[in-house]
Order: structure tokens, then C-alpha cells, then sequence
């Protein structure tokens, strides 16, 4: 399926409860494999290629410093397609991105999961430093993609549906979003996490991570988990423990005196 804009992957069962999937900076809407695997039978999965990335649309050079915006305007409309609301999953600028669409359009949200979301930075544009990394760290793919499979086996313990899928993704990131579009919006993190009114499970690494001082806001439908021994790809570092998270996350969701 694709909207004008925006390429969104189906996976898993129709006519079952929509469960949206927004990917990190440069995978896509491909690299779900073993969430795939895991809620295919429950769910009707709908995984998106943030505009930037996969096969969604690029930026121009008018419109990439809004980049911010226009994911979510890209998130709202393959959400409000489902027909219902919708259970959006996001993993890094992906749970920053759903994270606001919860905020801005919460009759379209039935529950969020946010996998370490991107913090917003302080500055007013693209990161100078971070941009040169990505540049540098894209130009190995697609020539070096053999290579960056075999290091992530051989050094971490992902999968390796996940970890061929991770790499084969970057090759398809448009350079010019890397280049001028990675400014994620204003630092404000504690009181957007005030201000969602949906249900929302926030997964972290126990050790770093980008999430939110609990103890500068206070909202009872917010419900963080931190992962031990996991990095910021949590679903991919300690699968078990993220799936079982997020599977009690969701049960209580279905049953009200929960």
C-alpha cells in the first residue's frame, strides 16, 4: 500500500487490530522482521517508510528543513487510513515522531509504544558533528553491506533476519534528509510526555538512553520499562525481554479493569 507520499509495508492478518510500525533514522519500513514474526497472527501491521527513507518520498531542498513536521503529517495520514484507532509503535526518531502525533491527534491513537525515543536537541538546526558521522557511516552501503552484516553477527545478538535487514535499508536513505533535515524541533521532552492522553509504554535501556526524567512530570497513563543489557536498539539487544514488555503492555490495554 502507499499513500501519495508515504510507502507503508503490509504484514500479519486483515481485519485483525492495526498496529503501526514507525522505524529509526535510515532503517525502514522492512527491518521489522522478528516483530513480524511475533505479532503477525494478532495484528494487521502496517510498517512505514518515513518519508526519507525505503521507497517513500524524498525531501527537496524547500521542504527538508521542515523534515520534523512532515513526518508527522506523513504519520497522521497512514494512521488515519487504518479506519480505527491505532496501536503506533515507534523506535527512535520513529517514538518521537509517534509520540507527537499522540499528542497533536489522540482520537486516531489507541495506545503508544515508544522504543528509546529521539530527544530533541537544544540546537537550532541539523547537528554538525552527528551529520558528518551518518554521511561517513552511509557511504560503506551498499559496497560494505556484507561486511557490516558479518560485524553486527559476529559483535552483538541480533538476529540475523534483523540484522540483514537493518543493513540492506541504508542504502536506500535519501542523502539530502541526512545532509539538511535531521533538526528533530524544540527541546521541551518532559512536558510532551505530560501531555499525551493515550496510553503509552516507554521502553528503555537501563543504562543511558534518551527517555524522559520521570520525576519532572507526572502522568499515570505514561509506564516506563528499562531493558537490563540492552543499547538503544532494545527490540534487537534483549528481544525476550522487550516482547514480553510490550505483550503485557498490550493485554492490559484489552482488558479495562486492568
Amino acid at each position: 500500500m502507499s499513500t501519495t507520499e508515504v510507502h507503508v509495508h503490509r504484514f500479519g492478518s486483515d481485519g485483525a487490530p492495526p498496529l503501526v510500525l514507525v522505524h529509526g533514522l535510515t532503517d525502514d519500513g522492512t527491518t521489522w522482521p522478528d516483530a513480524v514474526a511475533e505479532w503477525g497472527a494478532g495484528w494487521d501491521i502496517h510498517a512505514v517508510d518515513q518519508r526519507g527513507h525505503g521507497l517513500s518520498a524524498r525531501f527537496t531542498p524547500d521542504d527538508v528543513t521542515f523534515s520534523h513536521r512532515l513526518w508527522v503529517k506523513d504519520l497522521r495520514t497512514v494512521v488515519a487510513r487504518t479506519g480505527q484507532p491505532s496501536v503506533v509503535m515507534g523506535h527512535s526518531l520513529g517514538g518521537l515522531v509517534a509520540l507527537r502525533l499522540g499528542i497533536e491527534s489522540p482520537e486516531l491513537v489507541k495506545a503508544l509504544v515508544l522504543e528509546d525515543p529521539a530527544r530533541p536537541g537544544d540546537a537550532d538546526g541539523p547537528d554538525l558533528e552527528f551529520v558528518a558521522e551518518q554521511q561517513k557511516f552511509l557511504s560503506a552501503f551498499p559496497a560494505q553491506e556484507q561486511a557490516e552484516v558479518e560485524r553486527i553477527l559476529r559483535e552483538t545478538s541480533w538476529s540475523e533476519a534483523e540484522t540483514r535487514a537493518w543493513a540492506a535499508s541504508k542504502a536506500r536513505v535519501d542523502p539530502l534528509m541526512i545532509e539538511r533535515g535531521l533538526f528533530l524541533g524544540d527541546a521541551e521532552w518532559e512536558s510532551l510526555f505530560q501531555a499525551l492522553t493515550v496510553p503509552t509504554l516507554l521502553v528503555l535501556p537501563e543504562d543511558g538512553g534518551m527517555g524522559p526524567d520521570e520525576s519532572r512530570y507526572r502522568n499515570p497513563l505514561v509506564e516506563q520499562v528499562k531493558i537490563t543489557g540492552a543499547g538503544h536498539c532494545i527490540r534487537r539487544d534483549q528481544p525476550a525481554a522487550f516482547y514480553a514488555a510490550v505483550d503485557s503492555f498490550f493485554s492490559r490495554q484489552q482488558d479495562p479493569h486492568q
